[in-house]
């Protein structure tokens, strides 16, 4: 605290000292034996003064360290540190009061990071678990394939595959947060990626005869394969949802100055400018999502954009509402020693 505003705060005692000087004055003035003059009354309020600022100062200085103690100026605040110093009753109070919060904010914290941790563990347990039934479901549909009519095959296969895709997505979903746990950096090639995440895709193609075209040469890139083809994925099922029958789906690999352009556009709807700055947002859905035939969570851009985040990568978009989107992932070349490729 500086001494401006320790002043400011003792303005109580300054109206009490200017009472005291203003009475004792008083009396000697009604004293009969004593004759006031201005010398006397000046000498007086010298004394006085003197008095004044030598306790405003022993005061001053006895408290700068305990003041010292909880001022932030350097550092930002936290509660992990308790307060120290307390020299006084008052200040002892205080210091009590205030490591007592610190405390109980320490034990609610920890009880909310274990709730957080069990929540997040049955996840991952549940997660593994239903994939044994949704696999065996998936055996057992292929098994009835020639005894059930095609269009009703394909209709439950779709299904099927949503429902995986929605237990992916809550598995990383889960996983956010711990993410510096779950992957290993190396050179993967782009195009491998890509087709691995389209062949999953192949029968909501086939079924909505979408032409699905990929642009430019091969590139090596510094990421983790499982991530990256689950952000692919959810650009590819966007792109997929959004665009009508008979129309296409392009994906363009391309070097620059700043890195590997992995880009993906489709002849859908397109967003509405209104919406476009909004879609990465967790659940928003937006007007296409609203009036959409498939119901849409608005986690899956959440999602690929995290990730893209956490991996280095950038994610961006451009959308002509009628005309299509096209979303862009870049992989920035990695410089050490001002290297330059």
């Amino acid at each position: 605290m500086t001494i401006c505003k320790y002043l400011k705060d003792h303005w109580l005692l300054f109206i009490g000292w200017f009472s005291f000087v203003g009475i004792t004055c008083f009396i000697l003035w009604l004293s009969p034996e004593m004759k006031l003059t201005m010398s006397v009354m000046g000498y007086i309020v010298l004394l006085e003064g003197l008095l004044l600022v030598l306790f405003l100062v022993i005061d001053y200085s006895l408290k700068k360290r305990w003041w010292q103690s909880i001022e932030t100026s350097e550092h930002p605040p936290s509660l992990q540190n308790y307060l120290e110093y307390a020299s006084k009753h008052e200040e002892k109070m205080s210091q009590e009061y205030v490591n007592g919060l610190i405390v109980e904010h320490q034990q609610v914290m920890q009880q909310a990071i274990s709730s957080q941790q069990e929540q997040k563990e049955y996840i991952d347990s549940w997660v593994h678990e239903i994939k044994v039934p949704l696999s065996a479901v998936n055996l057992l549909l292929q098994s009835l394939e020639d005894d059930i009519p095609e269009k009703k095959y394909y209709l439950l296969e779709n299904e099927l595959e949503k429902i995986e895709d929605y237990v992916e997505q809550v598995l990383y979903y889960a996983r956010l947060d711990s993410f510096s746990k779950d992957y290993l950096i190396q050179e993967y090639s782009l195009k491998e990626i890509v087709q691995s995440v389209i062949r999953t895709q192949a029968n909501y193609f086939i079924q909505k005869n979408l032409q699905f075209t990929i642009i430019g040469e091969d590139a090596t890139v510094l990421t983790d394969s499982k991530w990256v083809a689950f952000i692919f994925r959810q650009l590819v099922s966007n792109a997929i949802k959004y665009t009508p029958k008979g129309g296409e789906i392009t994906v363009e690999i391309q070097r620059t100055k700043e890195g590997i352009w992995l880009s993906l556009k489709d002849t859908g709807i397109g967003i509405p400018k209104k919406d476009q700055r909004r879609i990465f947002d967790k659940g928003f859905t937006g007007e296409n999502g609203r009036k959409s035939e498939q119901h849409s969570t608005g986690l899956g851009l959440y999602l690929a954009q995290k990730l893209a985040v956490k991996l280095g990568h950038e994610l961006s978009m451009e959308s002509i509402e009628g005309e299509g989107t096209t979303m862009k992932l870049l992989f920035p070349f990695l410089s050490y020693f001002n290297e330059i490729r």
